[in-house]
């Protein structure tokens, strides 16, 4: 569905898109740049909460990883 809205665009975005949009109406490569930049948007943030989360698993599971590599070479020792 689309909707008409009206905003203010630098006159810069204006003669890039003009220069970029090739036999496309304005509006379709208005909308096309947009999705690429919503899309960009949502993968920085992804990673951003990826990166967050892995961070805090491998300083939290630390003290179990080194507790089991060193019961491992305990067993190594024994045999």
């Amino acid at each position: 569905m689309r909707t008409t809205k009206s905003y203010t665009i630098e006159s810069e975005i204006i003669e890039y898109i003009d220069g970029t949009k090739g036999d496309r109406s304005v509006s379709e490569r208005v909308n096309e740049l947009l999705k690429r930049a919503i899309l960009e948007e949502r993968c920085k943030l992804l990673e951003a909460k990826a990166q967050s989360f892995f961070a805090n698993a491998s300083t939290a599971g630390r003290a179990e990883t080194l507790a089991f590599q060193n019961a491992a070479l305990q067993t190594f020792d024994r045999d």
